[in-house]
């Protein structure tokens, strides 16, 4: 179980930062919630949100460190980007063409081995720091 659900993530993680909507769709299940810095929601919310935030800061996410326990996965990762687009989470601010990167933490639990829950958590603030400023 533990294994399987290790690669999902894994899965999960190459998924979005293909921007594979179909994949990311299989991995989690249909009522999934989503927890992050820019609220909460199914995969309706999520997926405009990972959407723009492809566009706007060409994310990127890698995986450090990977744990499993049960039905839980908890991952380090690292994120970066490049402020192309205007984004919703830097208002004001034109585009600068600027990289950023940072620690990221994300906790997934899995139901029926299917991504059930997933919760995100990075300091946004220091996108902005390293972007805009």
């Amino acid at each position: 179980m533990g294994e399987a659900n290790k690669q999902a993530v894994s899965d999960y993680v190459a998924a979005f930062n293909a921007h594979d909507v179909a994949r990311l769709t299989e991995l989690f299940t249909p009522d999934a919630q989503i927890w992050g810095v820019m609220g909460a929601g199914g995969l309706d919310i999520a997926m405009p949100i990972w959407a723009e935030l492809h566009d706007s800061l060409e994310m990127k996410l890698e995986i450090v460190d990977m744990i499993a326990e049960g039905d839980n996965v908890a991952v380090r990762l690292r994120e970066t980007g490049r402020f192309v687009k205007p984004f919703r989470g830097i208002p004001g601010v034109e585009p600068t063409s600027r990289t950023y990167q940072l620690n990221a933490m994300e906790w997934f639990y899995f139901r029926e081995g299917q991504i059930a829950a997933r919760w995100g958590a990075r300091d946004s603030a220091a996108i902005t720091r390293q972007v805009a400023e």
